[in-house]
């Protein structure tokens, strides 16, 4: 078979994961992930790392580091424009691990740390907690190579919508989703549909450029893992991965409550996230660290689907349910051997500007 069919045809098999089991719970997660520590000016965000959890009993756990700093301040909101400072929910040292308590229900908790000098950062878990939709999470909340933060609350990363509730619809109109990228197939898409809140704009920007998922042969587990491997290299390189990561990136330097999805958000819309991340100048093991975040998030769902399936066939299907450090690094090195650096492949495979989405993003 020709390279480039079967590499179109390994994005498509990868694009459905044949996951048809129910949705679970998704985790506890973190809301950032800790970095090097790079110096910065004392006006800029002095933090080196930050992570916001939400645990099950309702209780948050907040941890920080910074640089040349002796005291920080916590104040929570139930949104970034709505944080109170008459009171604050917890304080501590330059390096700190605090839990906060009695915050009550609320779409969404967010929390400022205040540095006794430099600039807060606001945070929030990155985990939006929709049983319908376990893999939906927030982009944002990585720190950069140079010490800037990449924002929160205004890009989400997804798998399939189809199954989302009145509720969590609801819950997301109030967070601000305005626009969804679709990167699915038209076959996908018909046979889940997503449900979106009134008033959301839905835009396809279909990776594989094929009308359905096509059918391929996966004798053996290490076929499986190269059907994954060349279709991570297809979203780079083809046409239709092109036009349609280039759309969506261009969107993402020109507005907000933006969340782009697939079937189950780890494959296509993991790409989408490493390109974005590492557009915005976010470490590699950074992006590499979010990337493998799926396996978390899938984890129930991933499971479930494998219990159902003759014992001999689970070695076998298990590599195109995974996301894994070789997919990813796949991709990577598809740019550098079609483009030479990742800044050239933004600009002559995708028409985007870096600076743009920094502008747009990031925050220091």
């Amino acid at each position: 078979m020709h390279r480039t069919r079967a590499a179109r045809l390994a994005t498509a098999v990868l694009a459905s994961t044949l996951l048809t089991a129910a949705g679970a719970a998704a985790p506890a997660s973190a809301a950032a992930v800790h970095n090097p520590v790079h110096q910065r000016a004392e006006q800029h965000i002095p933090f080196t790392a930050a992570t916001v959890t939400q645990n099950d009993n309702g209780t948050y756990t907040i941890t920080w580091n910074t640089s040349k700093v002796q005291r920080v301040t916590v104040y929570a909101g139930t949104s970034q424009d709505r944080i109170s400072h008459k009171h604050p929910v917890a304080t501590g040292a330059g390096r700190m691990t605090v839990t906060v308590r009695g915050l009550g229900a609320a779409d969404r908790w967010w929390f400022e740390l205040v540095p006794d000098h430099g600039h807060p950062l606001t945070l929030a878990d990155r985990s939006l907690h929709l049983a319908s939709a376990p893999n939906l999470r927030d982009a944002g909340g990585y720190r950069t190579a140079d010490g800037s933060w990449v924002r929160m609350g205004v890009l989400y990363r997804s798998g399939d919508l189809s199954k989302l509730t009145d509720a969590d619809m609801a819950k997301l109109t109030r967070l601000g989703l305005r626009t969804v990228y679709d990167l699915r197939t038209p076959s996908e898409q018909s046979a889940s549909p997503d449900r979106l809140p009134r008033g959301v704009k839905a835009v396809t920007a279909n990776v594989t450029g094929t009308t359905d998922t096509g059918n391929v042969s996966i004798p053996t587990p290490e076929a499986a893992v190269k059907l994954m491997t060349d279709g991570e290299k297809a979203m780079v390189s083809s046409e239709s991965g092109r036009a349609a990561y280039g759309s969506l990136l261009t969107a993402v330097g020109h507005g907000s409550g933006l969340l782009y999805h697939c079937t189950a958000g780890k494959d296509r819309t993991g790409w989408a996230s490493a390109a974005i991340l590492t557009a915005l100048g976010v470490p590699k093991s950074t992006v590499m660290q979010d990337y493998l975040l799926s396996n978390t998030y899938r984890a129930a769902e991933n499971a479930a689907a494998l219990a159902q399936m003759p014992e001999a066939q689970r070695p076998i299907y298990k590599p195109l349910m995974d996301v894994r450090k070789e997919y990813l690094d796949a991709g990577f090195a598809e740019v550098k051997a079609k483009y030479g650096s990742f800044d050239r492949y933004l600009d002559k495979a995708l028409d985007v500007s870096a600076r743009e989405l920094r502008e747009r993003l990031l925050v220091d």
